[in-house]
């Protein structure tokens, strides 16, 4: 998130510099700005995460383990145990932003529509990081309890 907002920072600040006239009728200074508060809104619940999560971790709360390949092949392996196993670190209402997520992702119908120069493109940007962020947590943990169950370091 921390880099996500960051890009939206620069994007707003190069706007700010380089962009003289009006962007789809609305003034170049006022989306400048708009994306340089919402990167630095963004970046800083990023930070705040971060920190968290640190706190978590050294509370010796469970946290994600595996890099994202592991994850990914940890995914299939989640799903089946959420379906058949009862595997309660998914619920069935997760699963189902889940799916909301990636039709809205694949559907051509949008919020903001994507013709709209960059402004179109964030909110498919947002939701992709979020569906990517929950479903790499949801298997992170998955893989850590994997680990546990076989006897194994979570590492």
């Amino acid at each position: 998130m921390v880099i996500f907002g960051g890009l939206l920072g620069l994007v707003g600040l190069a706007t700010l510099v380089f962009r003289d006239g009006d962007v789809i009728g609305i003034p170049a200074a006022g989306i400048g700005a708009t994306f340089l508060v919402l990167g630095a809104a963004i970046a800083g619940i990023g930070l705040v995460r971060r920190a968290k999560w640190k706190r978590k971790k050294e509370r010796g709360e469970p946290v994600p383990v595996g890099d994202v390949f592991e994850r990914a092949r940890a995914l299939p392996r989640l799903l089946r145990a959420a379906k058949t196993e009862g595997y309660a670190g998914v619920s069935g209402g997760r699963k189902a932003l889940w799916l909301v997520a990636l039709v809205y992702l694949i559907s051509p119908i949008d919020i903001l529509p994507d013709l709209l120069p960059l402004i179109g493109i964030a909110d498919d940007a947002g939701v992709g990081v979020w569906l990517f962020t929950s479903v790499s947590t949801a298997a992170g943990l998955y893989l850590r309890q994997e680990r546990e169950r076989r006897g194994l370091p979570p590492s």
